[in-house]
């Protein structure tokens, strides 16, 4: 299928590794100019390298750092998509979380892509057509103990993204949010391979574990790929997600449960 996205520039905030890069592989292949953004030079080089191509390029950014963001808007062309992928997570008792975890959570999680679209809506809106993506995460509606702040941060975006989506009424851009579930990054990926180590079990195991006593209203019962989530993203965000404005698409396996 044609996505018609050949030629248009994307941004992917959070991009040197897991959902984001794969989603910045998937842009690529459609034809898509792709800018990458990792925290550091070398995590950039290091995207940029396995990707291959002349058509992606990358900034170093590290979103916690608010006067980084600024310095990446001033080297951002014009865009036509924009990707707010970039996300930290810190698993954390909620007695143990500090002031710094919550403020963290907030600036990257959220805060990033609020200054990033305020920046690139109009433009979008001036030229009639654009596509703001959000990337939030079940963590906003099932809500684990030991995640709050990062909760939190993604149930926030759900709201802004939401919100941001009624400034395009009339035009041809729009908003989404996508919402994945249990993803298999490289995180999840150490999370598996360091318990199997601990409790002297095949990562098989600790995954089917995970799914019966963590995430047991999971349909799926599995980690879902990256590209699974990708694909879902590089497709909201083509020019046949016309009618898709406002909307948290859900790429969770069912675990959310809820009909609405």
């Amino acid at each position: 299928m044609d996505l018609k996205l050949k030629n248009k520039t994307v941004f992917v905030s959070g991009s040197s590794k897991g959902i984001g890069f794969e989603t910045a592989k998937l842009f690529l292949e459609e034809g898509a100019t792709v800018i990458i953004n990792g925290r550091t030079e070398e995590s950039v080089k290091n995207a940029l390298k396995k990707l291959n191509t002349p058509k992606v390029s990358g900034i170093a950014a590290d979103f916690i750092e608010d006067k980084q963001i600024d310095e990446l808007i001033k080297k951002l062309s014009d865009i036509d998509i924009l990707v707010n992928n970039v996300g930290i997570f810190r698993g954390k008792n909620f007695y143990d979380e500090t002031d710094k975890d919550w403020k963290d959570h907030i600036q990257v999680n959220l805060l990033g892509g609020v200054k990033l679209s305020k920046h690139f809506l109009p433009r979008m809106i001036k030229k009639n057509w654009g596509r703001i993506i959000f990337v939030s995460s079940e963590c906003a509606t099932l809500v684990p103990g030991d995640l709050l702040s990062y909760s939190v941060s993604k149930a926030s975006v759900n709201v802004f993204s939401s919100g941001l989506a009624k400034l395009t009424k009339g035009t041809n851009v729009t908003v989404n949010t996508i919402i994945p579930g249990s993803t298999l990054s490289e995180g999840s990926k150490t999370f598996l391979e360091e318990t199997a180590k601990r409790e002297n079990k095949t990562i098989e195991e600790v995954e089917s574990n995970f799914f019966k006593d963590v995430r047991p209203s999971s349909l799926l019962g599995r980690f879902a790929k990256v590209e699974e989530v990708a694909s879902t993203i590089v497709y909201i965000s083509s020019p046949l997600a016309s009618a898709t404005n406002g909307a948290s698409v859900r790429v969770d396996g069912g675990s959310m449960g809820s009909v609405f």
